[in-house]
């Protein structure tokens, strides 16, 4: 498939970024299992992603789109390559500083939401602020935040309460409440019908450009890749468009 481009959007930072921000991989490789049953789930693998731009990566599965997410979300490291958040490696660091990049600088929505089941909607923000050692900043505060995504009248839900578009959306305002440079998305219309699935994405976009936020978001769904700035292929490992 090929990729897809646009022009930086007004008030995004893509206009006269800086070619550090945002996320760099080089040449990134990972081979997982040992001896006849390793397999290389990335193959030399470059991609980058500058804030205020929304990627998507399309491919079957088994074809190494989980395994970039968890590389650049400092959850793995590769065997070669690097990985460069805001023109800083991150790839080698201790676990101690991964876990710090994670908390701070990178977001993460999962298929399900994957929100803390005691919390309500607002508290699930408000932890993710406490978790990272960070006060709301303007304009990013939890009620804000819910409010943009269309959740303030749900904000005292548990998710018990919420249908699977709303526990998106929450799950959405959680990740960016921090103010992270990076946010990776996987799979957030598996669980959604049409309607909500195109809305959901639609609001991704939307918050990766008003937030300035590099997104990559991994998806089956060819549907909704009109609200990407990029889309790029991969098989086997190797990414391409």
């Amino acid at each position: 498939m090929n990729s897809r481009s646009t022009s930086a959007r007004p008030g995004s930072r893509r206009a006269g970024t800086p070619e550090s921000a945002g996320l760099l991989v080089e040449g990134v490789t990972l081979r997982l299992g040992d001896g006849d049953a390793t397999v290389t789930a990335l193959d030399d693998v470059r991609l980058a992603v500058t804030p205020g731009e929304f990627v998507a990566i399309v491919g079957p599965s088994g074809s190494g789109k989980s395994s970039l997410l968890a590389v650049a979300g400092a959850l793995t490291t590769p065997d070669s390559g690097r990985v460069l958040l805001d023109g800083v490696d991150i790839t080698r660091a201790s676990s101690r500083e991964k876990a710090r990049h994670r908390r701070n600088r990178i977001g993460f929505v999962f298929q399900s939401g994957n929100l803390i089941p005691a919390l309500t909607a607002v508290d699930q923000l408000r932890f993710a602020l406490d978790v990272a050692g960070k006060r709301p900043s303007a304009g990013h505060e939890p009620l804000a935040l819910l409010e943009r995504v269309g959740m303030a009248h749900r904000a005292r839900h548990r998710p018990q309460h919420l249908s699977g578009g709303e526990r998106q959306r929450v799950g959405i305002a959680r990740a960016l409440v921090t103010r992270p440079a990076v946010l990776l998305v996987d799979e957030p219309t598996a669980a959604l019908d049409r309607a909500r699935s195109d809305d959901i994405v639609k609001l991704l976009a939307h918050e990766t450009h008003e937030s300035a936020v590099a997104t990559i978001m991994v998806t089956h769904d060819h549907d909704v890749l009109g609200h990407c700035d990029r889309v790029l292929s991969m098989v086997d490992g190797k990414l391409s468009g």
